[in-house]
């Protein structure tokens, strides 16, 4: 799938965004729509990504293709519970919980082994981001529903351990597009920066 014109507004923007700071290392899911979201910013910073395939969309099974209300007449469950759907058992034929945190936790792990000390994009999928939320923050994915993750958007972390809380939350759901009027929430990927400060803390 491609982005729409939209799509690749919310692109630039962020490329325009990410050019006020450095990033050490790049982290992509394989869809294509993805790698055109990351494309502008990659050009800026000049920098190669690294392309990790469990980073995918959630696989939504025999829900894929339908929209939201077409979801309910056809299988008769609310499309909008589908973090609560995939904590219960997950959607037919496709992921549930256990099997998304089974197959995004390596990545983010690799992601922060790699980095220790590093500012670090992965630009992925809302569902994703949501997932590695749950993972840091460790608290149920269904909890993740009560974050709003647009298109286009950035959350920010940063990891220090040496702290009794070692995650922050420094930026959630931030579209650097947002000012300007009807583009929220359509058309692009998301991304999701994991920093650590430069002072040589460990993450």
């Amino acid at each position: 799938m491609n982005l729409s014109e939209l799509g690749h507004r919310h692109a630039e923007a962020l490329a325009e965004w990410f050019e006020r700071g450095s990033l050490d290392a790049v982290y992509v899911s394989p869809m294509q729509r993805v790698h055109q979201t990351a494309g502008p910013m990659l050009k800026s910073l000049e920098i190669a990504p690294t392309v990790l395939s469990d980073l995918r969309e959630v696989d939504f099974g025999d829900w894929t293709g339908y929209r939201w209300h077409e979801i309910q007449e056809k299988f008769g469950t609310v499309a909008y519970n589908w973090l609560e759907t995939l904590d219960n058992g997950g959607i037919p034929n496709g992921e549930c919980t256990e099997t998304l945190f089974g197959r995004v936790r390596p990545c983010l792990q690799r992601v922060v082994d790699e980095n220790p000390h590093g500012r670090v994009a992965v630009v992925c999928h809302g569902g994703i981001i949501r997932v590695m939320l749950a993972l840091l923050l460790e608290v149920p994915l269904s909890h993740m529903a009560h974050f709003n993750i647009d298109y286009g958007s950035v959350t920010m972390l940063e990891l220090q351990p040496e702290k009794k809380h070692a995650l922050e939350i420094e930026l959630l759901n931030f579209c650097p597009l947002s000012d300007r009027a009807g583009v929220r929430g359509q058309s692009a990927e998301r991304v999701l920066t994991v920093s650590a400060p430069e002072d040589g803390a460990q993450r």
